[in-house]
């Protein structure tokens, strides 16, 4: 059977995998067929029926014929040893290959697919699930520019992208972006417990933090201003929020405390990898 050219492969759908494969099936420009590799049936179920979409439990159950045009990789780091080289075969095919797996270099892909193998190396975050993400992506020396602009149409889907040369920064990319979301959570849950201190409900304090985080990332979404410049829009001098800010802008505030907590991210990253 001759290989049949094109199309796109998802080998992992988890959560990070199903935001990108919904992101890609609005998406009219997405390459098809998709062929998605998933063994957890639950993981799929919401794709099984998908016009143009194939799901297998194994690469061994691709047809023998598949010769897509990328390749996503995105299941957990720890498994990757074992998931990888069963692809190798579609490197000789010219196949990309994306990776959206946290701590893997374009060195580790490229020991496990051949040192002619295409490869970008992404670090997405979670927002994603929400069309909201950020993916920067390095590439390898093997990617083409339509390669580039292929992966950067893909990575579209579920937010923004941005793209770094060096790939020593996307250690620094995680600290900010991949692990960010986290401490945005963490955030909320500080606001409600600090309301919880000052008389609020466990119900109210934990609803008006929600929504007060959401919200100021939404406006800061929305809004051509600087970080800063909103945040100066609602203080007021003498004001409740200026006083508050006092606090959190000291020389032993939040910055310093995000500062040691970014390098301790970027830190770990570098060990991961």
């Amino acid at each position: 059977m001759a290989p049949s050219s094109g199309g796109l492969m998802l080998v992992g759908c988890g959560k990070m995998g199903g935001a990108l494969l919904s992101g890609w099936l609005a998406s009219a420009s997405t390459p098809r067929p998709i062929h998605v590799v998933e063994p957890n049936a639950d993981g799929v179920a919401a794709f099984q029926g998908k016009t143009g979409v194939t799901c297998v439990a194994t690469a061994a159950e691709l047809p023998s014929g598949v010769a897509p045009e990328v390749i996503v990789f995105a299941t957990k780091p720890q498994v990757m040893d074992e998931v990888a080289p069963a692809y190798r075969r579609f490197v000789a095919r010219g196949s990309l290959f994306i990776s959206v797996a946290a701590g893997r270099t374009l060195g580790y892909f490229a020991g496990h697919l051949g040192d002619n193998a295409a490869i970008i190396r992404t670090m997405p975050n979670t927002p994603a699930q929400v069309g909201r993400g950020i993916t920067v992506c390095c590439a390898n020396r093997h990617v083409s520019a339509a390669q580039r602009r292929l992966a950067d149409s893909l990575m579209s889907a579920t937010g923004e992208v941005g793209w770094v040369e060096d790939e020593a920064l996307i250690d620094a990319v995680t600290a900010v972006s991949g692990s960010g979301p986290a401490y945005a959570f963490l955030l909320a849950e500080c606001m409600a417990q600090a309301g919880i201190e000052v008389g609020l409900s466990p119900e109210l304090a934990a609803r008006l933090a929600r929504a007060t985080v959401a919200g100021a990332g939404e406006l800061l979404h929305r809004s051509p201003e600087t970080p800063a410049r909103l945040r100066q829009n609602v203080t007021s001098p003498n004001g409740t929020t200026a006083a508050a800010l006092s606090v959190l802008m000291a020389e032993d505030g939040l910055q310093p405390l995000m500062s040691r907590a970014v390098a301790a991210a970027a830190r770990r990253s570098r060990e991961l990898g």
